[in-house]
């Protein structure tokens, strides 16, 4: 019982708490800019279906093609806000005093792309492109304000290309948003491409976090296949927590070639999510859980030249350090040695840290429990899932018990640490 006890003792704290508006990227009625606000202007592409709401604009289902969009959001003065967070509206329409905002939606043509960078970039002397690819559980406007976020507080002088694929932006939905990333793989190997081919561009970077690694090595790979290398623009790959399967993780190493980009991994020791996740999806070797001290990984990563940031000493914004790829200290420092030229990994820790777990899928009943293990846990800071936590777990009932038995509180460790012990 202790399983479910905690469980039910996060869900109560869970439905304590407010949910955030729909439609939040209405864009703001035009206005004269409020003093100290900031603005990112930012390309998305997309394979995700188009929403009726035009202030949601894509739902979590799939399109029949790759869409664009060229859209501003403002982010509220420093003074009021920390850096690495999103200031969420309480209510519509959005202040742009204390919120994030979109200021400008317009679609976009593929074939018009390479007059969007032009624009983007012709202050930049690198003419820097960095294309973000988020991770499980993201709806459209979680991404978009996230990406906005790490440019911002990046302060690195890039022109911002979002890729986003149909994620549920649901907690429950690993199976689905697994499936919707090798839906996406041409998607984003084309963009990818196009930019690479596109004579206003000098170099990419591609930022990756969580599922979407599993989405940018296999596009990559799909890439270096067809074209017998990566594009050479292509020059740093980051793989922050990545949920691949560490077999998979070779062989696109491997079929990437020797001339591939630039790999970097961000880890962190004390992510008590993925702590959790560790304990419930085991059935094969992730790449962000092996033990990079001992063999063989130690040697192969090496070989491999593959760099290791860790960030267990950075302070994580919620508390359960879950959220640090994005904190203002690590994009500040990501900003910086994108300018500098500089590796991403650091070289006086490198290859000797820890790697925790991502969460990892099974469809199957025991899968099933586990999500919800892993949701409660989540749900407490993530506004999102507390939309979809309650409905998933009456179709749970007495098969989660019967599946974790009475010994693992696997619910109770972070909410245990967001308590204090109590």
């Amino acid at each position: 019982m202790a399983g479910s006890v905690g469980i039910l003792a996060a869900l109560f704290m869970v439905t304590g708490c407010a949910g955030r508006p729909a439609g939040v990227l209405l864009p703001v009625a035009a206005t004269e800019p409020v003093p100290g606000t900031s603005r990112v202007d930012m390309l998305v592409a997309t394979t995700r279906k188009a929403a009726a709401d035009r202030g949601v604009l894509f739902s979590g289902e799939r399109g029949d093609a790759v869409v664009y969009t060229d859209l501003a959001v403002s982010i509220p003065p420093d003074a009021t806000r920390r850096p690495g967070t999103v200031q969420w509206p309480d209510r519509l329409p959005g202040n742009p005093a204390t919120d994030f905002v979109a200021l400008r939606v317009d679609a976009l043509d593929r074939s018009k792309v390479a007059a969007w960078t032009g624009r983007a970039v012709r202050r930049g002397a690198k003419r820097h492109v960095l294309v973000f690819v988020h991770g499980f559980n993201n709806k459209f406007e979680d991404a978009v304000f996230r990406f906005a976020q790490i440019v911002h507080d990046s302060g690195a002088d890039v022109a911002p290309v979002l890729f986003t694929w149909p994620s549920k932006g649901s907690v429950l939905a690993y199976g689905y948003d697994r499936e919707s990333t090798n839906f996406s793989r041409n998607g984003l190997e084309t963009l990818l491409r196009d930019l690479a081919k596109d004579p206003n561009v000098g170099e990419i970077t591609v930022l990756a976090h969580s599922m979407g690694n599993w989405l940018t090595l296999e596009s990559l790979r799909q890439m270096a296949i067809r074209d017998r290398r990566v594009a050479p623009k292509i020059r740093n790959v980051i793989l922050a927590a990545p949920d691949v399967d560490m077999d998979l993780a070779r062989v696109a190493f491997r079929d990437m070639g020797p001339d591939r980009p630039r790999l970097t991994l961000m880890v962190s020791g004390d992510d008590q999510a993925l702590a959790v996740s560790r304990l419930v999806w085991g059935d094969s070797v992730r790449l962000g859980a092996i033990d990079p001290t001992v063999e063989p990984y130690r040697s192969e990563l090496e070989r491999q030249n593959i760099g290791v940031l860790n960030l267990s000493s950075v302070k994580g914004d919620d508390p359960l350090n879950h959220g640090k790829f994005a904190s203002g200290d690590v994009v500040a420092l990501l900003g910086k040695r994108l300018a500098d030229g500089q590796p991403i990994s650091d070289g006086q820790i490198g290859i000797g840290d820890r790697l925790v777990s991502t969460a990892a899928g099974a469809a199957s009943t025991v899968a099933t429990g586990a999500a919800l293990a892993v949701a409660a846990p989540v749900a407490i800071v993530d506004p999102q899932t507390r939309e979809t936590y309650g409905d998933h777990l009456s179709h749970v009932g007495s098969g989660l018990r019967d599946t974790f038995g009475a010994t693992v509180d696997l619910a109770g460790a972070p909410v245990r640490a967001m308590t204090g012990g109590r």
